[in-house]
């Protein structure tokens, strides 16, 4: 069985509804994933934008969403999940808006692509205050056993 990531809240490759958008109520949308390796002790998630600021001309990946340490028992996450329904240990990373969770998609311009990566690990991440995408891909460095990706679009309506 391959290890798949899948939304209720969007199609893979499809347009991610507004309410998951600064346009909307800004909350996380629905995850839920299958497959995970033999091995996995927990699991860690990275939302971000290779599309910032122009998808014409990107120049940096916007960083949406970092969570780490859940636990290899859970296999998705409710849409709009708030930090005290994460499960024990849970930890929430900063996003590129300088804030702890989620913070939805709020292109400038054009459509962007944002994408949705969950990896298995075969290891529980040390604790990090404030943690970051790049203290994140330097921990999870030789603890990934599989990587699954899903990818949604977003282009303002305002």
């Amino acid at each position: 069985m391959s290890f798949t990531l899948s939304s209720d809240s969007f199609t893979a490759d499809g347009e991610i509804p507004e309410l998951y958008t600064c346009e909307g109520a800004d909350i996380s949308p629905h995850l839920r994933w299958s497959g995970a390796p033999e091995g996995t002790r927990t699991f860690a998630l990275i939302v971000d934008d290779p599309d910032a600021p122009d998808p014409r001309a990107p120049q940096m990946t916007w960083v949406h969403w970092l969570l780490y340490n859940l636990p290899a028992s859970v296999s998705e996450l409710a849409g709009g999940v708030a930090e005290d329904d994460l499960p024990d240990g849970v930890r929430q990373g900063l996003n590129d808006w300088k804030r702890i969770g989620y913070g939805g998609p709020c292109p400038p311009i054009g459509r962007h692509r944002y994408f949705h990566k969950l990896y298995a690990l075969d290891t529980v991440l040390a604790n990090q205050d404030a943690a970051t995408k790049k203290w994140l891909e330097a921990a999870m460095e030789g603890h990934v056993l599989a990587m699954a990706e899903l990818v949604g679009t977003y282009e303002k309506r305002r």
